[in-house]
């Protein structure tokens, strides 16, 4: 078993186009596509912060004092709307960013007009940040029709506060800033780490498998006097290899250019929130990975084995990522906690016990039932790799 597993990891470094996938691309092309979409991400919304809004005021007679604050911005720009057009189609055409209705009842004095309600047409499909900049200059304006009424009122600063505030809730958040980042990032990280162990995965058991068919390979390794259940073995570690090196080099790729990358205070939470994790929690994560790593390389090798050819292999296996990110998902949902029958639904358990890890509200003794039966379903999948591996309709189909 070991001289095959040492004969395909040789093998597997001599590939450049797998060493590509499995350390350059999580090393350098991760991280770049990453920054490049937070690099256009923030240039689009600067741009939609520092663009001039056409807009078109209907009964702007009525607020005198909300016009001029309007006209007076350099952020807007008054377009003059055509007697008898259609404000909706005018917005919906595009020949305007925005267009706010001012009702006839619209008066500065809270007491004796009441509230006001104005009416925005705007296409909020896209990024526009329309109503964020309007509403800097319209709670400007009720902030001053607030306090004209406590004057009118004659009330005092405590007074104000009191009725703008009746009750206020006082929270105390008993979470610490570990637990509440885990809850944020931590249904993510299992997310990418499984998808990594996959892709990670996925190309050298299609080459361990339907590769050899199409080189003519397979023959000769099945007529060596290496046992059928120890070959499989030997390409099974050697796939478990590539897919847990791929995770641990992506996602240590992504720290340190996090790091890097970070200034000033976003160092410092993060170095705050990974000191809080623990080594044993680190290594708990890692010892979770070991049965997924494991489910993944068995299907796949399963799968490779049955395939004539390497493309065929490729068809195969691309389903799998549906299957993985279903479940992986369903433990980022609201509500889904390690609790009940979530604890033995596979791939979810070990995705809920890794955010639990993250968290720091992991009860340790669950660990045992979710690796044990992560563990009886990776070994099924093997013990079905290898009878699959002993038919001989399979493997020269």
């Amino acid at each position: 078993m070991w001289l095959v597993f040492f004969k395909e990891v040789k093998e597997l470094l001599r590939d450049r186009k797998t060493l590509f996938f499995m350390v350059a691309l999580p090393i350098l092309v991760f991280p770049l596509i990453f920054g490049v979409v937070a690099y256009f991400s923030t240039k689009a919304v600067q741009q939609a912060e520092s663009k001039v809004l056409e807009y078109v005021l209907v009964g702007g007679e009525y607020a005198p004092m909300l016009s001029e604050a309007l006209a007076n911005s350099d952020d807007f720009s008054l377009v003059k709307l055509p007697e008898g057009s259609d404000v909706t189609q005018w917005i919906k055409e595009g020949r305007a960013d925005f267009a706010l209705q001012v009702p006839d009842s619209y008066g500065d004095d809270v007491l004796t007009d009441g509230q006001v309600t104005l009416t925005l047409y705007l296409n909020d499909a896209g990024l526009n940040l329309v109503q964020r900049r309007l509403n800097a200059i319209v709670d400007k304006l009720s902030q001053q029709n607030q306090q004209q009424a406590f004057l009118a009122l004659n009330l005092d600063e405590k007074q104000q506060i009191a009725l703008m505030n009746p009750i206020v809730i006082d929270k105390v958040d008993v979470a610490d800033k570990r637990e509440n980042w885990g809850e944020k990032i931590g249904g993510f990280v299992p997310y990418l780490i499984f998808m990594l162990c996959l892709q990670g995965a996925m190309i050298p058991a299609t080459d361990l498998g339907a590769g050899e068919k199409e080189r003519g390979t397979l023959e000769t390794l099945l007529i060596s006097p290496i046992e059928r259940h120890k070959l499989v073995l030997g390409k099974f570690l050697t796939i478990a290899l590539a897919g847990v090196t791929s995770a641990l080099v992506t996602v240590c790729s992504m720290a340190v250019w996090g790091i890097v990358l970070s200034q000033g205070m976003a160092i410092q939470l993060v170095a705050e929130f990974m000191s809080a994790i623990s080594l044993l929690d680190f290594i708990l994560i890692f010892f979770m990975l070991i049965p997924v790593v494991a489910i993944f390389s068995s299907l796949l090798l399963s799968l490779s084995i049955y395939a004539r050819s390497f493309k065929e292999a490729q068809g195969y296996m691309t389903p799998i990522f549906m299957f993985t990110v279903v479940p992986v998902i369903m433990a980022m949902l609201p509500g889904v906690e390690l609790k009940g029958g979530w604890a033995w639904v596979p791939l979810t358990n070990v995705a809920l016990a890794i955010k639990e890890l993250i968290k720091g509200t992991m009860d340790y003794v669950q660990l045992v039932a979710i690796f044990g039966s992560t563990a009886l379903i990776a070994a099924l999948l093997i013990g079905f790799c290898v009878h699959w591996f002993n038919k001989e309709k399979v493997l020269f189909r």
